[in-house]
């Protein structure tokens, strides 16, 4: 798959799209496949129902470069771009220790400006600052998917499908007469730690990971509150990318939450007719259709929903969230453990296991999870959290083998 390529893991953090799929109100953010039909739904969109938005709602200053960036291009690294072309010049710069020198953090998703601006963002953040940066410089962009790459996350109700897009960078070299398949490629791919060699992939285009930003700023601005923000960013999305049907999805959740069912109705069944096998879309139909009286239609969804997907996201970790109130430790671990199967990467998910651990007095196996939940996590604040709680583990791991030292 990667033959000719390099594999760059970067800032060890994750240059990716994060799929938001509410389930209680099921939303869809990021990488996810582009729909065989590019007409917008006939009568989707009522602007009268919402208020202006309270921030610009504009595609096109997505990948747009800052003042700062392009002095940062300029000037900044202009020699080490001179002295080590642009492809390996600037990925040094992006990686750790290098210039740039970006972190990552998904408290929200920013543009390119944004990012650059912050020295720090999310999975398509970084996705987005890279490409831009790196188009400025004049290297060819590409967009991977990394297929059958998703991991589960929630906020409050909110529960979010993580998929996973990586960057290919290569010189233009066929401009020079030369081959571009002769110049190797390299992959910026942020999850150094994963093995992901014979993954398959798809090239997904500039139009669809704009339409992948837009998306994810309308879930954000459903998470915390702002229905109105997020319908003009769904809205945009889907002018700008109708065959990215993960927005269908989220407008139709903009609907539920301002209370218009049926409207709601239309957007989930008009992603279901795109997508009928779309778990997320049907989750988020089938309450709708049953509010609005429709048993039959929302009962065939059920049906077809089990089928696909016998045990829903979070399924045995709710479970194990209620074992652990039960203080039954052992029941709980075995619960997240399923869980963790489904969901590898999922931070909360490890750490609620190392929780267990502690609780059934197993120290070694409480400060491996928790190690891997802070090598997961998705904000800083939760690295520190999971990291002090790995720490605590260690000092009793310390006196345990101190004590027994002492005995002998």
């Amino acid at each position: 798959m990667d033959t000719g390529r390099k594999r760059l893991g970067c800032v060890g953090a994750e240059v990716s799209m994060q799929r938001l799929s509410i389930i209680a109100l099921l939303l869809v953010l990021g990488a996810c496949a582009s729909a065989p039909v590019s007409r917008v739904a006939p009568d989707l969109f009522r602007d009268q129902w919402f208020a202006p938005a309270d921030e610009p709602i504009d595609g096109d200053a997505v990948f747009a470069l800052s003042a700062p960036m392009r002095s940062y291009l300029a000037f900044d690294i202009a020699p080490q771009l001179h002295a080590e072309g642009p492809q390996l010049g600037l990925i040094n710069a992006l990686q750790t220790g290098g210039k740039l020198n970006i972190e990552y953090d998904s408290a929200f998703t920013r543009n390119a400006a944004e990012a650059f601006d912050a020295r720090t963002g999310n999975c398509l953040s970084l996705v987005i600052l890279t490409a831009a940066l790196a188009g400025q410089v004049g290297l060819d962009v590409q967009f991977q998917e990394v297929l059958g790459d998703h991991v589960m996350s929630r906020n409050g109700d909110l529960v979010f499908y993580n998929g996973h897009v990586n960057v290919v960078l290569r010189e233009k070299l066929a401009e020079k007469g030369v081959k571009s398949s002769a110049n190797p490629a390299t992959v910026i791919d942020f999850l150094a730690s994963r093995d992901r060699r014979g993954q398959q992939v798809r090239s997904v285009s500039r139009q669809t990971v704009t339409a992948m930003y837009m998306n994810n700023r309308a879930a954000e601005s459903m998470a915390s509150g702002k229905v109105d923000n997020a319908y003009w960013w769904a809205r945009a999305a889907i002018k700008r990318e109708p065959r990215y049907t993960a927005t269908y999805n989220t407008l139709g959740l903009v609907y539920r939450r301002s209370g218009h069912l049926q409207q709601a109705a239309v957007a989930l069944e008009h992603a279901l007719a795109l997508e009928p096998a779309n778990t997320v879309a049907m989750s988020n139909a089938i309450p709708v259709l049953r509010a609005l009286g429709r048993e039959g239609e929302a009962e065939r969804w059920s049906v077809r929903l089990r089928e696909l997907q016998p045990y829903p996201p979070f399924h045995f970790f709710d479970q194990g969230r209620v074992a652990m109130e039960r203080g039954d430790f052992a029941r709980a671990s075995q619960l997240f453990a399923r869980e963790i199967e489904r969901a590898a990467y999922y931070h909360e998910f490890h750490y609620w296991l190392a929780l267990a651990y502690v609780g059934l007095h197993e120290p070694e196996r409480a400060r491996d999870h928790f190690k891997i939940a802070r090598d997961n996590a998705t904000t800083r604040a939760d690295a520190v959290r999971y990291q002090e709680a790995m720490n605590s583990q260690d000092r009793i791991v310390r006196k345990r083998r101190e004590f027994v030292g002492a005995a002998r």
